[in-house]
């Protein structure tokens, strides 16, 4: 969106998503060129208090500004990447593009939870692949949810906590669930957990189901211990991905705009690591960030570059 339009998706009632902008164009994911990425924001998904905005509501459009800061620069080598991402002269539309936020509310979980869902579907039904800027915590249940007929996936979360909660506060959906709705659907077919700490979200009995379901738990500490080779070694080869990043999984020294901040995790370069190795091991076919608070950064956005900069090179394995 060169021209910095608002966009945001509307279900339409009729199987189809109506991407509107401020100046009532209207176009719908099928009219967009081909693409290898779609980049679509999710401020809400299944919050505990349906009468209070989210801590993330206004993460999707923290990072799509702090990606302005070097916008400029990507026909320059990466060595993030290892890459450029855009070649002089060349079209961005082949790389990816932004379609603005899906429509959510804060009131209106289920509603939330579809919308996410169809819009997410929609882009893998047109042969692109999702990356999608939360949003909170429950984000990427809905984004799960829309590879119903695009898998088998395999889910790899960035966190501090194992997110295998039941029924928390009467909700199935919400922030400390994740995992165990993921689990639960026949298309995610294995799962690494990578940065888990502390005290890492639940009773003993959440890892216990989690790893009874095949989950590879892999601590921060054992994480620096053994690094990104020996972790993705354990993995079957070919596996395709779709990347969780909650944003309390990198470490809380770099990363601390986070809701639940918890000492220590994974690097900048320990993310790019696990990318890589993603990459030369299978394919990522989606990318999920969660619970970036941009109330919680410091003036210079310095989390919401990083997050920016987490995505960028995402989008750049995703592409090749």
């Amino acid at each position: 969106k060169a021209d910095g339009a608002s966009m945001t998706f509307d279900y339409a009632g009729n199987g189809r998503l109506l991407v509107h902008a401020t100046d009532e164009l209207s176009a719908t994911l099928n009219d967009l060129p081909d693409t290898h990425v779609v980049v679509l924001g999710a401020a809400e998904a299944t919050p505990y208090d349906p009468a209070k905005r989210s801590h993330s509501a206004d993460a999707p459009g923290a990072i799509r500004a702090a990606s302005q800061q070097f916008a400029g620069q990507v026909s320059q080598h990466d060595f993030d990447l290892d890459a450029t991402l855009l070649a002089k002269g060349g079209d961005p539309i082949t790389i990816g593009v932004d379609v603005g936020d899906v429509v959510t509310k804060v009131q209106d979980a289920a509603g939330n939870r579809h919308r996410i869902a169809a819009a997410v579907e929609q882009v893998l039904a047109a042969g692109a692949l999702p990356v999608v800027l939360g949003g909170d915590d429950s984000v990427p249940i809905p984004v799960l949810a829309a590879y119903d007929r695009f898998g088998p996936v395999t889910v790899v979360q960035i966190d501090a906590h194992v997110d295998w909660g039941g029924t928390i506060q009467d909700e199935d959906n919400g922030y400390g669930s994740p995992m165990r709705r993921a689990a639960e659907m026949p298309w995610v077919t294995g799962m690494l957990q990578v940065g888990i700490r502390g005290l890492g979200s639940g009773e003993a009995w959440q890892h216990d189901d989690a790893r009874a379901f095949g989950d590879q738990i892999v601590t921060a500490r054992e994480w620096h211990r053994r690094g990104a080779e020996a972790v993705l070694s354990e993995r079957p080869a070919g596996e395709r991905y779709v990347v969780s990043i909650d944003c309390d999984g990198i470490d809380l020294a770099a990363f601390p705009a986070v809701a639940m901040p918890t000492p220590g995790g994974l690097t900048y370069e320990d993310c790019l690591d696990l990318f890589h190795g993603l990459a030369a091991r299978g394919q990522i076919v989606g990318l999920i960030l969660a619970e970036y608070v941009p109330s919680r950064d410091d003036p210079q956005r310095l989390c919401a570059q990083i997050a920016a900069r987490l995505v960028t090179v995402a989008i750049g394995l995703m592409r090749r």
